[in-house]
Order: structure tokens, then sequence, then C-alpha cells
């Protein structure tokens, strides 16, 4: 009888490392401004905005392309440079909402304000301006300006409450120096266009944050054109 071969147990199986992925990934995006430095553009604007009153009431003009082409410069950089969000293909259900938000605060204010407070308001805020220049101040060069660094820049970093009124003390400091003498002659034609800035403000806020940028967008255009330019 032929002896049994010694048994050599078979030494465990090692399972190779799994390799690594090697799966490339994408950088995130950088952060172009900080909140500082969004609030030091924002600054910067409202010093713009009183430095240059010395060149009123001839130079209103001159002085809000400067003003609104300043914050138009800084949000189309953020837009072309940084993570500012971009519009895309909106549904007509958001671009209806905001022409209804609109509509819902501009006509009761054209009722009820036009001959008492808006039409001398909007007549002394743009002097010397035509129909058609204010038709395009108001329609593109306002709502460029204010929508993208507000609530496309600024409202991406803080609340929608806040942006609604840091957007109204902006407002103030750039008309309320226009309307000069009227302010202090007629205190209530001030208080009520302050509580109108501020509603304005905060719809457009408020837009944004249910609706969208381009909600909003249409919201400014639409309540610009009822309540300055109708009454102007």
């Amino acid at each position: 009888m032929m002896p049994e071969p010694p048994f050599d147990p078979l030494p465990e199986r090692v399972e190779p490392p799994a390799a690594a992925d090697s799966t490339p990934v994408p950088p995130q995006p950088r952060q172009s401004r900080s909140r500082s430095e969004t609030f030091f553009a924002f600054a910067i604007a409202i010093a713009i905005s009183i430095g240059s009153t010395p060149v009123l009431p001839q130079g209103a003009v001159m002085r809000y392309t400067l003003t609104w082409g300043m914050l138009a410069a800084i949000s189309v950089l953020s837009w072309l440079l940084g993570d500012m969000e971009r519009i895309g293909q909106e549904s007509p259900e958001n671009l209806g909402w905001g022409l209804l938000y609109a509509l819902l605060l501009g006509i009761p204010s054209l009722v009820l304000l036009s001959q008492v407070i808006l039409s001398p308001a909007a007549a002394r805020i743009f002097p010397d301006l035509g129909a058609g220049s204010l038709l395009a101040m108001l329609v593109f060069v306002m709502p460029l300006a204010e929508t993208l660094y507000f609530r496309g820049l600024l409202q991406s970093q803080v609340p929608f409450w806040l942006v609604g009124l840091l957007g109204c003390v902006w407002n103030i400091s750039l008309f309320f120096p226009v309307l000069g003498a009227a302010l202090a002659d007629l205190p209530a034609i001030a208080a009520v266009l302050t509580v109108m800035l501020l509603l304005m403000n905060l719809l457009y806020a408020y837009v944004r944050r249910r609706n969208g940028l381009a909600a909003a967008w249409i919201c400014q255009i639409v309540a610009n054109f009822i309540i300055f330019y109708i009454p102007f």
C-alpha cells in the first residue's frame, strides 16, 4: 500500500486590490466673487450715485447711465467669468407669473396714485427725457442692471428680503437727489415713494425666488412701464 502523499493546503486566494477610479473629477466651480466683494461693489455703486449729484439736474441722464452701467458691468463680468445663475429655457408659466405680479402691483398703484404721486414724481425723476428715451431707460437699461445685480448676483448669497431692502436703498440714493427740494416741500411724497420702491424691490426678489430670474426681469419691465412710464 502506497503511502498517501502529504496534504498541502492551497494558499488562500488574495484578491487583487481594486484599481483606483481613474475617472477625472470635474473641477468645482470657483467663486469669482465672495459676498464681501459683492457688497463692496454695491458700496461703490452707492458712492458713485451720491458722488455724482453735483451734475444734477442737467446731468441726470448721464448719472443714470453711469450708475446703472456700473451695476450692469459687474453683473455681466460675474455672469461671464463666475458662477452666477444663467437664464435657461424658461417655461411660459413662470414668465406669466412675473407678468401677473407686475400687473397686481402696477394697476392699483396707477389707479390710486397716478395723478397725486406718480405723475409729478416721474416728471421730476426723469427730467429732459423724451418718451422714446425714457422707454428705453425703463425697459432696457434699468431692468438689465438691477435684475442681473440684485436678483442674479446678490440674491444667490443673501435672503430675498435683504435683496429687496438693499434694492430700495439703491433706488432712494439714485432717485431722491433728483427730486431735490420737492422732497422737503412735500414729505408725504417721499414717504409714499419710499414704500412704493420697497414694495417693488421686495416683489422682484420674491418673483426671482418663486419663478426664476427671467420672471423677475419681466416683472420689473412691466412694473416700470406701468408705474413710471404711463404716468410720465
